[in-house]
């Protein structure tokens, strides 16, 4: 309800409106984000996406055999999707990693992954020291979740070499897959056992963020407890069940069903309620932090600009919008100097 200041009311100016005109002008122009999904094969990353935001990202997927997954090289796959609940609208883009450690030798597997993440800080560094900067498409990898193997003792030798490459580029979220195939004891022994590995190796994973004191208690309860899930252990699930008269989504197993959104058997709710609460927060770090030390860097070498930049979906772009901006820029700048003579010419005029 929008509330204006009266002529009448004293000490009222009525700028304690802008948050609601934030809000209309965000939900009007809807929202941007982009998530990656890193881990070996089988491990349900695709079922979890989809379990997350409703959708089927991935209808005309074609699992390839087991020579072909021998022999296949890390690919990228982005898929976008637009999504609206209750008026909002959400362009999300994930981007898949095929390949990703299920060859023999996984020594360089992770280099198209840190390439791919590169390429789109430079092709929004470009677009934004380019001529047109109204419609900038943030591609930019705001999240990756990282899935572990919940089948060994700990992190693989792979994970670790991984997040170590990356933590400085993107907001790693570590999680462990398949959680149903655990008992509690065993979840919680390799939690512990993630977590030091983590600490160990000096990983940097995305750091919740801290509450201001003025918060209240519900919300400051609700961080705490995702700090503590911390690495979520997840199990993912498009099927719709029946348990005891109601509906739920999960899996069916002969000893019973393992519900996905009942936080009793996995830490899908918590994943979920971290992904969106703190989606604002995930685009701010990306920006201040991993694209600003990009940017900076970039920079700071000195070197020209290239003329081409691999597109989303690994296209190249043209050089002939290189050279429209270049006939633009030329074109600025021969009316700028016709101006300046307009203006000079008018000057000699005057008595």
């Amino acid at each position: 309800m929008f509330q204006f200041a009266s002529l009448e009311t004293p000490g009222y100016v009525g700028f304690a409106n802008l948050p609601n005109q934030v809000h209309r002008k965000s939900v009007k122009k809807g929202f941007e984000f982009t998530l990656m999904v890193v881990g070996e094969s089988g491990l349900g990353k695709s079922t979890l996406v989809n379990s997350l935001f409703l959708t089927d990202l991935y209808p005309e997927r074609v699992v390839p055999d087991a020579i072909e997954k021998a022999n296949q090289t890390v690919k990228l796959d982005a898929s976008t999707v637009e999504i609206e609940e209750r008026g909002v609208k959400l362009r999300l883009t994930v981007v898949d990693t095929p390949g990703f450690g299920d060859a023999i030798d996984n020594t360089d597997c992770f280099r198209a992954i840190i390439q791919y993440i590169d390429d789109q800080f430079e092709r929004f560094l470009r677009d934004e020291s380019g001529l047109n900067r109204r419609n900038i498409v943030d591609n930019r990898i705001h999240c990756c979740f990282y899935f572990i193997s919940p089948f060994g003792h700990g992190l693989k030798p792979l994970d670790i070499q991984f997040m170590k490459q990356l933590h400085n580029k993107v907001n790693i979220v570590p999680v462990i897959a398949k959680a149903d195939v655990l008992t509690k004891k065993e979840m919680l022994r390799l939690k512990k056992r993630v977590m030091e590995e983590i600490e160990k190796n000096e990983i940097k994973i995305y750091p919740l963020p801290d509450c201001d004191s003025d918060e209240d208690e519900d919300y400051k309860e609700q961080v705490r407890q995702l700090k503590e899930a911390v690495p979520f252990a997840v199990c993912g699930a498009n099927a719709m069940l029946e348990v005891r008269g109601r509906k739920v989504r999960g899996r069916l197993y002969p000893w019973g069903v393992v519900e996905v959104e009942n936080p009793e058997h996995c830490d899908f709710i918590k994943l979920r309620t971290m992904l969106i609460t703190h989606m604002q927060d995930l685009q701010e770090v990306t920006q201040e932090v991993h694209y600003e030390n990009y940017r900076s860097e970039r920079l700071a070498k000195g070197a020209p600009m290239p003329k081409k930049a691999p597109s989303l979906d690994g296209a190249i772009i043209p050089a002939e919008k290189d050279r429209i901006l270049q006939e633009k820029e030329a074109e600025l700048k021969r009316m700028q100097e016709m101006l300046a003579k307009m203006q000079a010419q008018m000057l000699q005029q005057q008595p």
